[in-house]
C-alpha cells in the first residue's frame, strides 16, 4: 500500500506530454520527489569512478564539425559587405596547435552576404589533452536574441508561448541554444516582455535582453527587470567579471549548485559577452565551473555565466537554410535529443538566435 501513491505519482507524471526521454524523465521524477540526495549521490559517484585522468597522449586532429561547420552545398549569396569585427583566433592550452585550432569558422547562413556565427574547438586544459571544448560566436549586431519558456520551466507564470522557436518566426531561425539550471536549483529569476514568471534575485548573474537589440551579462541590482528590459535569465553568481575568472570558484562549490558543485567533471555550458558586446556559447565534456570558465575566457568572454550541466542538457545547433532545414548538431554529447530539439514543444525553457526584425521590434515574438 505505501507503493500506490508513489506509483500514482510516477504515472501521472509519465503520462504529461514531453519531448524528454523517459530515462531522464524517471531520474527527474525521482529528484523532484524527495530522491534528490539519492540522484545527487549516484551522479557523484558516477562521475568521479569515470573522471578522466590527467594526462595521455594528445589528440593529432579536431573532430570534423571545426574543419567545416557550414553546407557547401547549400547556395549561399556572394559578399556584399564585410563585417564589422570578427573576434581574433582562440589560443589553446596546449601548443602547438592542431590545425584549424581556435580558430572561427563562418557556420549557418548569412546575413545580407555576412555570417553571424562563427564556430571553433579548441583544447582548454593541458593537464588533459584530449578533451575539446566547443565555442560559438553570434555577432549581436546582426541577431536578435529570445528566451522561451519551456513545458516545465520555468515552474510557474503564463503566458506559455508555443514552447518550442514558433512557427511563424522560423524563416528568420538561426540558431537555437540551451537554457540555465532548474528553478529549485539555481532560484533564478525569469522574466519575458514585462511579465516575471519567477522572482529575481540580488547579486546573481543575469543574461539581459535590451528593447534596443543589446545583449549583456550584468551582475542583478535587485528588484523588478527596469522597462527597458525585453527578457532575462538569472543563473548562480558570475563566474566571469572584467575578463578574469571568479576568485570564488575554487572555494565554494555550492554556490555553483549543489547538487554537483563546481567540482565534479560533467558536460558543462556557459554564455558570456566579449568586449564588443557579441555572445560567446560554450560547452564541453568533463568540465569543472573553473575550466568552464577558463574556456570562456579564451573565447573572448569578460563576463559570463555557467548554464545548465549534465550530458543531456547542452544543446547549440544551427541552421544552414531558413525554416530550421539543414540544420547542424554543434555538441557532439550522446545523449543530447539531437537537430529537433526546441523546433518541438521542450520541457526546458532555451534561447533561439534570429535575423534582425525589419521593424526593430526586439520583444520575444510568440506567434
Amino acid at each position: 500500500m505505501l507503493l500506490v501513491a508513489p506509483a500514482i505519482s510516477f504515472a501521472t507524471y509519465m503520462s504529461h506530454p514531453s519531448s524528454v526521454p523517459w530515462k531522464i524523465r524517471s531520474v527527474e521524477w525521482v529528484r523532484d520527489n524527495h530522491g534528490a540526495w539519492l540522484v545527487d549521490f549516484v551522479e557523484r559517484t558516477y562521475y568521479t569512478m569515470t573522471a578522466p585522468k590527467k594526462g595521455g597522449p594528445g589528440l593529432t586532429a579536431l573532430p570534423s564539425v571545426a574543419a567545416d561547420p557550414s553546407d557547401s552545398s547549400t547556395p549561399q549569396p556572394s559578399p556584399t559587405t564585410s563585417p564589422a569585427y570578427t573576434p581574433p583566433p582562440i589560443t589553446p592550452a596546449i601548443s602547438p596547435a592542431l590545425p584549424g585550432e581556435g580558430v572561427w569558422r563562418p557556420a549557418g547562413r548569412r546575413i545580407g552576404g555576412v555570417y553571424s556565427l562563427r564556430v571553433t574547438v579548441f583544447r582548454n586544459e593541458a593537464d588533459y589533452p584530449r578533451i575539446v571544448t566547443y565555442a560559438a560566436w553570434i555577432d549581436h549586431s546582426l541577431t536578435q536574441l529570445a528566451l522561451y519558456p519551456g513545458r516545465a520551466e520555468p515552474p510557474q507564470g503564463s503566458p506559455r508561448g508555443p514552447m518550442m522557436v514558433p512557427e511563424g518566426q522560423r524563416a528568420r531561425l538561426l540558431a537555437v541554444f540551451n537554457s540555465a539550471f532548474k528553478y529549485k536549483d539555481g532560484h533564478g529569476g525569469f522574466a519575458v516582455n514585462g511579465r516575471v514568471y519567477t522572482p529575481f534575485s540580488a547579486g546573481l548573474g543575469t543574461l539581459v535582453g535590451y528593447n534596443d537589440g543589446r545583449v549583456d551579462i550584468v551582475k542583478w541590482p535587485g528588484g523588478r527587470p527596469p522597462a527597458d528590459v525585453v527578457f532575462a535569465r538569472q543563473n548562480l553568481p558570475m563566474i566571469v567579471s572584467n575578463g578574469k575568472a571568479n576568485p570564488d570558484l575554487s572555494n565554494n562549490g555550492a554556490q555553483w549548485g549543489w547538487t554537483l558543485g563546481n567540482s565534479i567533471r560533467v558536460w558543462r555550458s556557459g554564455v558570456g559577452v566579449d568586449a564588443h558586446g557579441n555572445l560567446i556559447y560554450v560547452a564541453a565534456p568533463s568540465q569543472t565551473v573553473m575550466s568552464l570558465a577558463s574556456a570562456l575566457i579564451r573565447a573572448g568572454a569578460v563576463r559570463a555565466l555557467e548554464f545548465d550541466i549534465n550530458v543531456y542538457w547542452p544543446t547549440f545547433n544551427y541552421y544552414r537554410r531558413p525554416g530550421g532545414k539543414s540544420p547542424v548538431k554543434f555538441l557532439p554529447n550522446a545523449q543530447n535529443p539531437g537537430m529537433t530539439r526546441y523546433l518541438v514543444p521542450d520541457d526546458r525553457d532555451f534561447f533561439a538566435v534570429y535575423t534582425r526584425d525589419q521593424n526593430g521590434d526586439f520583444t520575444v515574438p510568440l506567434l
